[in-house]
């Protein structure tokens, strides 16, 4: 059994946001190699072609024991990559799940267009397109996590974990069960929305998808989407062509495929060879913290189909495409 260990705070899958002290990864069999968490989980760049993607340890790529991820806090970009393929997430009180990625002129990766496109519905839509974010109680009603507890009890789980002496997931599940609460998702949730979610965000198009929000907010006078309009044209409208032709896809994709190809959009995204979103958006967001990103394409209607399909090329001779140790696999993934 491996023990992962989420305390608040964020690694993004890009090089450009990276916190090492998030991560606490504890086998129960052996300590790591090393004790520095920059060695254990680190941003790698490619050499010559200065591309940057987040690395699951080894260790978590090849995985063939059962994992136990506990998001005690923001579970976000590399932070979720890392814990959500796990056999078993608990989610608490604090846990703050979120793909905010297209507000910054990015997409969601780091495995994020594989379990978000397994969502029920068109759940995985609306979290990546919007970037909703989503608190512990509705992580477990959505899927993305697999127990609830309250963060006061996570040392009690970790002893009991600590005193199992099998990696069979029936027994860990079982523990785990000893310490998990029921959940219902509070009245103002996005999830109690999901008619309106579903009929929306499962359009063809995001301008479909705005189009279709417009009428439901005209027709019912309706707040929540309106709110969900504006938090759309507040993104990227190239991250947002991306996002959701990236989410189609991960649904007939493995999660090895998914990663492959998100590994694409990000090398031809720091590439800036068509757009500069994502340095525009990080420019907005934490650097001058201005918050008035100026987008290109400005909008939705000057973003080709040709222009998103460069996004999603194989990469060119000068790029090396992303290799993982695909033999060993978690049955989750």
């Amino acid at each position: 059994m491996l023990r992962l260990k989420w305390i608040g705070f964020r690694i993004c899958s890009s090089s450009t946001i990276f916190s090492s002290r998030a991560l606490s990864i504890c086998p129960d069999t052996q300590k790591s190699e090393s004790e520095n968490p920059v060695e254990v989980v680190s941003a790698q760049g490619l050499g010559s072609s200065r591309k940057a993607i987040l690395n699951r340890p080894f260790v978590l790529n090849a995985l063939t024991t059962s994992m136990v991820a506990i998001l005690d806090g923001l579970t976000m970009g590399g932070g979720a990559g890392i814990s959500i393929p796990g056999t078993f997430r608990v989610a608490t009180n604090k846990t703050v799940f979120g793909a905010p990625e297209t507000h910054i002129g990015f997409h969601p990766d780091a495995g994020a267009s594989f379990f978000l496109s397994h969502l029920p519905g068109s759940l995985g839509e609306y979290l990546a397109l919007t970037g909703e974010r989503l608190n512990g109680a509705e992580m477990v009603v959505a899927g993305l996590a697999t127990h609830f507890s309250m963060s006061t009890r996570i040392s009690s789980i970790e002893e009991r974990l600590g005193t199992l002496v099998t990696n069979d997931p029936s027994v860990l599940e079982s523990a785990l069960d000893e310490y998990s609460d029921v959940v219902i998702p509070n009245s103002n949730s996005s999830l109690r929305r999901m008619d309106t979610i579903d009929h929306c965000f499962s359009k063809e198009t995001v301008e479909e998808i705005i189009c279709a929000l417009e009428t439901e907010a005209a027709g019912q006078n309706d707040e929540w989407c309106r709110k969900t309009i504006g938090k759309l044209k507040e993104a990227s409208p190239l991250s947002l062509k991306i996002a959701l032709r990236s989410i189609r896809e991960g649904r007939s994709q493995t999660f090895h495929q998914c990663l492959v190809r998100e590994y694409r959009t990000t090398c031809h995204v720091l590439s800036k060879r068509v757009s500069g979103d994502f340095f525009e958006g990080i420019r907005a967001r934490l650097i001058d913290k201005d918050f008035s990103p100026k987008w290109d394409p400005p909008c939705l209607e000057q973003v080709s189909r040709e222009v998103v399909n460069q996004y999603f090329l194989p990469l060119g001779e000068d790029d090396q495409e992303l290799e993982l140790p695909i033999k060993k696999r978690e049955a989750y993934i």
